[in-house]
């Protein structure tokens, strides 16, 4: 049942009234309904939370990256921590392949960008389902497949939703990226257009008929800032980092430097790397829709002097599929 949320104005006594107009606008802007009362206060409190938290990040951190309102605004941190589905409990069962140093000053320009080459499908969402490893493994597949010489095609996340449990996967409850890449050596991708994405694990769809196999994947190095730079001089690269934090979850813009550690849970895509006013940044595409950050992709400080986990733990856990 709708409510008048004019007639609730002012009503909780816990937030100020420019607050409360601030969670209507809110609203109105991400196409927020809420079905009683109970819960429309419920997620205002944690809006008047994150609200706190924007104006406190932004005004004392003006060398860092920017936090602003974006559609995760209103949940609660157990629906957040559903989105980072990156699962490692079993990786160091994984038989890793690692990526062969490029002695060339080719392999690593002063700076790659995939997606200006034509190599990155658009920003995919997620939706509340913990599907992020898949997307991460499409986008690096998507690249690889297109570098290969082939269309730019958008490989089928739900495939792997699906059909890669004996892999390893768990569909919406978290996965890897190399096990997705060990399904698609196994079976051909399908492409988005003909398994397309539901949010939600179902049943395989064995009938659709796939359009490329994987011919092998590559394990970077990893605590090495130079092999992930050389690796993304050949073509996107998924990683893995920690966004567990309210400075990733509401990032707006700039290049994030801090206030994140190096537990990994969310797998993502990177798809180049720069610079800009000295600051040395990878790109990082998300899968949380357009609307998210920088049109859907993040700046994560990059530092080529420290063999460490990088930034969010970025350096730790990179690979990438061939074709």
């Amino acid at each position: 049942m709708k409510f008048a949320v004019a007639a609730l104005i002012a009503s909780v006594a816990a937030v100020d009234r420019d607050t409360e107009i601030a969670f209507v606008n809110y609203m109105s802007t991400h196409g927020k309904m809420y079905a009683t009362k109970e819960e429309y206060e419920f997620r205002l409190d944690i809006f008047a939370k994150k609200m706190e938290f924007i104006e406190k990040h932004n005004s004392l951190n003006a060398d860092d990256h920017l936090v602003g309102l974006n559609h995760l605004a209103d949940w609660t941190d157990a629906e957040y921590k559903n989105l980072l589905g990156y699962n490692n409990k079993h990786a160091e069962k994984r038989t890793r392949r690692h990526h062969k140093r490029v002695e060339s000053a080719k392999a690593a320009p002063a700076s790659v960008d995939w997606r200006t080459e034509g190599a990155v499908t658009p920003v995919k969402n997620q939706g509340q389902c913990g599907s992020c490893w898949s997307f991460s493994a499409t986008g690096s597949m998507e690249g690889a497949y297109k570098i290969a010489g082939n269309d730019l095609t958008s490989f089928s996340e739900q495939q792997l939703v699906d059909c890669s449990k004996a892999e390893g996967n768990m569909g919406c409850n978290g996965g890897l990226m190399d096990y997705a890449f060990t399904f698609a050596e196994k079976t051909a991708m399908d492409t988005e257009a003909s398994y397309p994405y539901k949010g939600r694990q179902g049943t395989c769809n064995t009938s659709v008929s796939g359009v490329a196999t994987v011919s092998n994947f590559t394990d970077v190095t990893p605590k090495s800032p130079s092999a992930l730079q050389e690796a993304l001089a050949l073509g996107p690269v998924s990683i893995a980092i920690d966004a567990s934090g309210l400075g990733f979850q509401l990032y707006h813009s700039g290049v994030l430097k801090r206030f994140c550690g190096t537990s990994l849970d969310h797998g993502v895509l990177a798809v180049g790397y720069g610079s800009e006013s000295g600051t040395d940044f990878w790109i990082v595409k998300n899968s949380w829709g357009a609307a998210w950050g920088e049109k859907g992709y993040v700046r994560i400080l990059r530092d080529m002097t420290k063999q460490d986990a990088g930034t969010c733990g970025l350096q730790l856990d990179p690979s990438y599929p061939s074709f």
